[in-house]
């Protein structure tokens, strides 16, 4: 049921945007707007939707399965429609020159990191606590509630280490302690107490919470202003999915309650490797120069 909030957030945001329109067109009635990409969006929706159903789907069936077969296939036609629709459309969505861009690459590839990191921490040690340590919902909810107030805390520095350090120190930072903390979260024994992994969870949020503004901020930066928006749009997108996929390809350890706590380390130190790699490649950031 929680994701009906979903959708009621989404019809308040589609109404509000709709009432903008309204007004700034009775304002300017001569005001030309760009025109509205409909094959880059459709494309995108079911290039991600069909890669997201893939991977839920293969964990419990398997990846040879009619229906995993044709959302892959699904995701790889639309992924194409979707790269030809932004190479040859009058008004692309994404112009592609965007994305070859240094800066957005590699600012996609440490949101989509960083959310694979975090998103798959929570779902798993969601189950940890409640399968392994006994919780019930309600209390492995609290135990997310320290590390989620800490980085609350957390984003807001990120802005003032970066104009003291510059950018890229908060963004590096805040990889290598999220990268730390899920390499800790594979140290202790099924038998540790919860306290103790309440305690290494921290890092992980902490770190997301330091490294995501700051990347943000890099990106709107470098990329020209009338891109910013598209360019944050991109940055966002990369996170989302990569939050999908790492909760969508840890499912299927729901199924497999034997090999569950082994299975966890295993993707644990798999998600620290990735943010550690684009750790590797944040080190190629460049800030904007001084204005």
């Amino acid at each position: 049921m929680i994701f009906f909030v979903n959708l009621l957030v989404g019809l308040l945001a589609l109404f509000l945007l709709a009432l903008f329109l309204l007004t700034r067109t009775r304002r300017s009635p001569r005001r030309a707007d760009t025109p509205f990409d409909w094959t880059g969006q459709l494309t995108a929706v079911a290039a991600m939707g069909g890669l997201t159903y893939a991977a839920i789907e293969a964990g419990a069936v398997g990846l040879t399965a009619p229906r995993v077969l044709v959302a892959l296939l699904v995701a790889v036609v639309a992924g194409a429609g979707f790269l030809i629709a932004q190479a040859h459309g009058r008004n692309p969505m994404v112009p592609l020159p965007l994305l070859r861009e240094r800066t957005m690459a590699i600012s996609a590839s440490i949101g989509f990191a960083l959310n694979v990191g975090f998103y798959g921490m929570i779902f798993l040690l969601s189950l940890d606590l409640q399968q392994e340590h006994g919780l019930s919902p309600l209390a492995t909810g609290l135990a997310f509630l320290p590390m989620t107030l800490l980085t609350a805390f957390v984003s807001p520095t990120a802005a003032w280490s970066a104009r003291k350090f510059g950018p890229r120190m908060p963004v590096i930072t805040g990889q290598l302690a999220m990268a730390t903390g899920l390499m800790l979260l594979c140290i202790p024994r099924a038998s540790a107490p919860t306290w103790l992994m309440v305690l290494l969870m921290i890092p992980v949020g902490t770190g997301g919470g330091l490294a995501v503004p700051a990347v943000t901020s890099l990106l709107l930066d470098r990329v020209p202003a009338e891109r910013a928006g598209t360019a944050s749009g991109v940055l966002n997108s990369a996170r989302q999915v990569g939050g999908a996929l790492a909760v969508a390809g840890f499912g299927a350890l729901v199924a497999r309650h034997a090999t569950f706590f082994h299975s966890l380390r295993t993707r644990r130190l798999t998600a620290a490797g990735l943010v550690l790699l684009t750790t590797a490649a944040g080190l190629l950031l460049r800030p904007a120069p001084r204005q």
